[in-house]
C-alpha cells in the first residue's frame, strides 16, 4: 500500500489538487469508483478540537468507503500523560491505515504524527491551515460554475486557517483570482501569502490582500466569509468586533459586488448570524453555505481514498 500524507495542500502540487477537487465531484454525483475503496482498512478520527462538519464527514465518509472507525478525544492518547508524538505515531501505526487529526495548533504536531510511513495522516484542520476545507471550497465553486479558471474569490473577514488554506489551493489553480480584505493586522500572516503569491505566479493565478473596504472589487463571481473568531477563540484586541463590523456580508454589499449573471455565496461554517453575515444572505439563493458543508464529505472521501492509493 502507498501512503500518502495530507498535510497542507502546499505539498501536493497543482495536478494532485485538480485530481482531488474533480474525484469529489464526482464522488458527489456518485459517479466515481471509490465504492467500499477502503474495505478492510481502520480510520482513526482524532479531534482535540470541537467540530460538527468535519468529524461528521470524515467519519461518515469512511464509513460510505467501507473503513472501520475508531475515535479518540482531546484526552484519550496517552500523549497527555507525556509519551511523545512520534512514539504514538509508531504504535498507531500498526493498527491504523489513516488518522485524521484536528488541533487547532501548529502544524508541527500534525507532522510529528507523519515521522513514520505505514500510517497516513490527514490535517483535518491545523492553527495554520485547514486543507480539506479548501479542496470541498473549490468542489462546490466547480460544482456552482462548470469550471474554476477566470473565478474571481473574494474573501472578507480574519485570515484565519480557512483563508490560508483557500489562498494556497486557488494558487495552485490555473487562471482563478483570490481577493483578500482584512482589517489591518487579521489578514493572512506574510509567510502564507508569499507562499500563495509566489505559486499563484508559477501557476497562472492571482493572489492579493488588502485591508479597508475602499479596496472592494466588483463583478466577484464568489463572496466568502468565516465566523471572525476561529473555533471561537477570543481575540487581544478589545475593539475588535467594532473593527470587523465593516467586512459583514450584507444585502447591500452583496449587490455592490455581484455580477449581472450571478455571484455566489460561501461560507465554511458554523455562522455566527449578524455578526460576519445577515440571516437574508446566509439562508437566500445566492447562498451555497450548505451545499458547501455537503462537500466537506465528498471531499473527505476523495482524500482518504487517495491517502492509500486507493483513487
Amino acid at each position: 500500500m502507498t501512503v500518502r500524507h495530507l498535510l497542507s495542500l502546499r505539498d501536493i502540487g497543482a495536478e494532485q489538487l485538480t485530481a482531488l477537487v474533480d474525484n469529489s465531484l464526482a464522488i458527489a454525483r456518485e459517479c466515481a469508483t471509490t465504492k467500499r475503496s477502503l474495505a478492510g482498512k481502520v480510520v482513526g478520527i482524532y479531534f482535540k478540537k470541537t467540530s460538527t462538519r468535519t468529524r461528521t464527514a470524515f467519519t461518515v465518509g469512511a464509513i460510505h468507503l467501507g473503513a472501520g472507525i475508531i475515535t479518540y478525544g482531546p484526552y484519550d492518547l496517552q500523549i497527555n500523560t507525556g509519551e511523545s508524538i512520534p512514539d504514538t505515531a509508531r504504535v498507531l501505526s500498526g493498527f491504523l491505515d489513516i488518522l485524521v487529526i484536528r488541533t487547532n495548533e501548529p502544524i508541527a504536531e500534525t507532522q510529528a504524527f507523519a515521522s513514520q510511513d505505514k500510517m497516513a495522516i490527514i490535517n483535518a484542520m491545523s492553527e495554520d491551515e485547514h486543507p480539506t476545507q479548501a479542496i470541498a471550497d473549490l468542489v462546490t465553486i466547480k460544482e456552482a460554475f462548470g469550471h474554476l479558471n477566470d473565478i474571481h474569490v473574494l474573501y472578507l473577514g480574519e485570515g484565519n486557517n480557512s483563508a490560508s488554506a483557500l489562498a494556497l489551493a486557488v494558487s495552485q489553480t490555473p487562471g482563478m483570482r483570490l481577493t483578500v480584505i482584512a482589517p489591518e493586522g487579521y489578514g493572512l500572516k506574510s509567510v502564507a501569502l508569499k507562499l500563495a503569491a509566489n505559486l499563484a505566479k508559477r501557476n497562472g493565478a492571482v493572489i492579493e490582500q488588502h485591508h479597508g473596504m475602499d479596496h472592494l472589487p466588483s463583478n466577484v463571481d464568489v463572496v466568502y466569509t468565516t465566523r471572525w473568531q476561529t473555533m471561537g477563540e477570543p481575540k487581544a484586541d478589545a475593539d475588535w468586533h467594532d473593527r470587523f463590523l465593516p467586512y459583514r456580508v450584507t444585502s447591500e454589499l452583496m449587490s455592490y459586488v455581484s455580477k449581472p449573471a450571478g455571484t455566489i455565496f460561501l461560507h465554511d461554517l458554523p455562522a455566527i448570524r449578524g455578526s460576519e453575515v445577515v440571516d437574508e444572505i446566509l439562508d437566500g439563493p445566492q447562498s451555497h453555505a450548505f451545499r458547501q458543508a455537503q462537500h466537506k464529505m465528498s471531499s473527505a472521501m476523495a482524500v482518504l481514498a487517495w491517502c492509500v492509493d486507493a483513487i
